[in-house]
């Protein structure tokens, strides 16, 4: 593996970036959710256990509301050399030479109506086991976690002794 893609910083703190030591306490979800169609099949698992981490491939720009997707040229800095006789490693190539970023689709969707951000959760410490679960151990990520559900929010900050005020999460019409 190429030094160049271990290298990439992430944008939040090595607290965060940490996926094995944090425990997961939002609930798994009650009915199985399908993992959605992607344009490539990626494994967490596979790339974790090579000892790549959250913030390698998911950073947080402004205004911190989601993670983003990696560039293709991150997974390029690999898979130049790596696997690229694979057809889906050729197919990624393709994406990096057109410049067009891979389409993937997300997984999890903050509801509508709520006010939300990673940035926040990350700055608190939180980890993204925490809400996402073991994705150690995900070929493909589907929605494990009921981490969108009001009831596991709610639960959430009870347990880590943040405010529960409606206005915590959902904007009102005519406030700030």
């Amino acid at each position: 593996m190429r030094i160049v893609a271990l290298l990439i910083a992430g944008a939040f703190s090595a607290a965060a970036q940490q996926t094995t030591a944090a425990k997961q306490e939002v609930p798994d979800n009650i009915a199985p959710h399908a993992a959605p169609a992607q344009p490539l099949p990626y494994s967490h698992k596979t790339h974790i256990a090579l000892g790549l981490q959250c913030g390698r491939c998911h950073s947080n720009p402004d205004p911190g509301n989601q993670m983003t997707f990696p560039a293709t040229t991150i997974c390029m800095n690999c898979h130049s050399t790596i696997a690229k006789d694979k057809p889906a490693i050729m197919k990624l190539a393709e994406y990096a030479r057109s410049g067009q970023p891979i389409p993937w689709q997300r997984v999890y969707q903050v509801t509508p109506g709520v006010t939300w951000t990673h940035r926040k959760h990350l700055a608190a410490g939180m980890q993204c086991a925490m809400c996402h679960g073991q994705v150690p151990q995900v070929d493909a990520m589907a929605q494990n976690t009921s981490v969108t559900s009001m009831a596991s929010c709610m639960s959430c900050h009870e347990s880590h002794k943040v405010s529960t005020a409606c206005q915590t999460c959902h904007a009102w019409p005519g406030g700030s």
